[in-house]
C-alpha cells in the first residue's frame, strides 16, 4: 500500500492535521466526532502498513493451523492471533484480506468481531477470505451478539432489559441514556457511542443472517455451534449466537 496521496500529503501528515483540528476549540461537535473516527483509522493504518512492509506478498511466512481473528486480549491455547491492535501475533487489517495461505487453516475462530466491520463490503470479503484460507473440511467458527435475543421481547418496557443493560453497559457512560427498550436495541445494533475505548457496531446478525452470509461465500454447511469454554470467552456466551461453517 502506498501511503502517499496524489497531492503528496502522507497519511502521517493527515494524522497531524486531524490532531491539530481536534485540539482547536472552534471545531464543532459533528466534525470532532468524524475526526476522532478518522484518527482511530489512521492509527490502525499505521499498524497495517508496518506489517505490510514485513509481508509485502500479503501472506505471513508461517502456515498456522488454528487462527483467531480479532480476539483482543482473549487468547486461545494453540491459536495464532491476527488483530488490528496489540496484542497479536501479527497486526493486520482483515478488512483488506487475511494474510494467510490458500487452504492452509483447519480452524478459523472469531467472536464479537464481525459486527464491528462494515457490511456488505468488509463482512462479505472476510467470509470469502475465510473460505479461501481454510482447508477442505476446515471450520469457520463465528460468534456475534444475537439480534434475535434482543428483538424477541420487543416491544417491552425498559425494565425488561435490565439484565442486558447491567451485563453489557453497566460500566459505560452511555448507561444513563438507555431510557427505553428501543434505546437498548439501538446500542446493540449500532453502538455509536463516542468513546475511544469502544468500537462501533456496524451490522446486526442472527442465525439466519450468518447462514446466508457464509453459504453465499461457498461454505458447504452452516450450523449452530455448541459453545466451548475452552475456546470461546465465557463472558460472551450470554446473548450471543455462534455458528460453525464447514469448508
Amino acid at each position: 500500500m502506498n501511503q502517499s496521496r496524489p497531492n503528496g500529503t502522507s497519511v502521517d501528515h493527515l494524522g497531524e492535521q486531524v490532531t491539530a483540528l481536534l485540539a482547536d476549540p472552534a471545531t464543532t461537535h459533528g466534525l470532532a466526532r468524524t475526526l476522532r473516527a478518522a484518527a482511530k483509522e489512521i492509527d490502525l493504518s499505521r499498524y497495517h502498513r508496518a506489517s505490510q512492509k514485513t509481508y509485502p506478498s500479503g501472506r505471513i511466512d508461517s502456515t498456522p493451523k488454528h487462527v483467531q481473528v480479532g480476539g483482543g486480549a482473549h487468547r486461545i491455547d494453540g491459536f495464532f492471533n491476527i488483530d488490528l491492535v496489540p496484542p497479536a501475533d501479527v497486526l493486520w487489517d482483515v478488512r483488506e484480506g487475511l494474510p494467510l495461505h490458500d487452504g492452509s487453516v483447519e480452524t478459523l475462530f472469531s467472536e464479537h468481531f464481525l459486527e464491528h466491520v462494515d457490511y456488505p463490503v468488509s463482512a462479505k470479503r472476510y467470509a470469502s477470505e475465510a473460505h479461501r484460507v481454510l482447508a477442505p473440511g476446515g471450520r469457520l467458527i463465528t460468534g456475534v451478539p444475537d439480534a434475535a435475543f434482543v428483538l424477541t421481547p420487543y416491544p417491552a418496557d425498559a425494565g425488561e432489559a435490565q439484565e442486558m443493560i447491567e451485563r453489557w453497559y453497566a460500566k459505560r457512560t452511555c448507561r444513563e441514556d438507555i431510557d427505553t427498550y428501543l434505546d437498548l436495541i439501538n446500542y446493540v445494533f449500532r453502538d455509536q457511542d463516542d468513546d475511544p475505548t469502544y468500537t462501533p457496531h456496524l451490522w446486526a446478525y442472527d442465525l439466519d443472517k450468518l447462514r446466508q452470509l457464509f453459504t453465499e461465500a461457498g461454505f458447504a454447511s452452516v450450523e449452530p455451534w455448541e459453545f466451548d469454554r475452552t475456546m470461546a470467552n465465557p463472558k460472551r456466551e450470554w446473548g450471543s449466537v455462534y455458528v460453525v461453517a464447514v469448508r
